[in-house]
């Protein structure tokens, strides 16, 4: 065989490899479109039933200690975005969103005050994760002017989210619940095989409040 041939099969070899992954990738972003049509179909239709049911909230506190009144779950809302991928337009984002609010009216604002960097750390991180309205006051020795706490008034009001964001080339999805179940954020995924209906089921248990295993 000369060495023409020798290259020719090299790069013949070369060229069934990359049309062998190609194919994978494109048959990855079909199976990952494909569990995004499960999540976009059913958080279509899940807002509807929750803004009617206005679901109650979990108990809610800033530091742990200064319980929230009985709040709830309103005014759900989806979104979802797409994006180009390889020339094919596929899903960027899928997004549940709502808020918190006093079951009953509450005219005055909530106080929290720490004074030792742990519980200022706790507090903050609660207040992002909720998107709760609030004024930092700090409160000084009138002498020294030496700091002896910070005190957080904030509206009892909160907003809550969850974001999927899927990975075409992974075959997964990262998702992302902001005020769900408590002002806290948590991160997981899913490879796609697993978003289906009944994996969404416990995502619905975990926002209403009962026992879920979604997490």
């Amino acid at each position: 065989m000369s060495f023409l041939n020798q290259l020719k099969q090299q790069a013949q070899s070369l060229q069934s490899q990359e049309g062998a992954h190609r194919q994978q990738a494109e048959a990855q972003i079909e199976r990952t479109e494909a569990a995004c049509k499960v999540v976009w179909h059913y958080l279509m239709e899940l807002p509807r039933q929750l803004n009617v049911i206005e679901p109650a909230a979990a108990a809610l506190s800033l530091d742990g200690k200064t319980p929230w009144p009985a709040m709830k779950q309103h005014d759900f809302r989806f979104d979802a975005r797409k994006k180009t991928l390889r020339d094919k337009e596929v899903f960027d984002y899928l997004a549940l969103g709502w808020r918190i609010s006093p079951r009953q009216p509450v005219l005055d604002k909530g106080r929290v005050s720490v004074n030792f960097p742990p519980d200022l750390e706790r507090v903050e991180r609660r207040l992002h994760a909720g998107h709760v309205p609030h004024e930092r006051l700090e409160q000084r020795h009138p002498e020294t002017n030496r700091l002896q706490r910070i005190v957080f008034e904030h509206e009892y009001a909160a907003r809550a989210s969850v974001v999927f964001t899927p990975d075409h080339d992974q075959g997964s999805v990262k998702i992302r619940l902001a005020g769900v179940s408590g002002l806290e954020t948590v991160t997981t995924s899913y490879a796609v095989a697993q978003l289906t209906t009944p994996t969404l089921d416990e995502l619905a248990k975990l926002i209403v409040g009962e026992p879920s295993r979604f997490l």
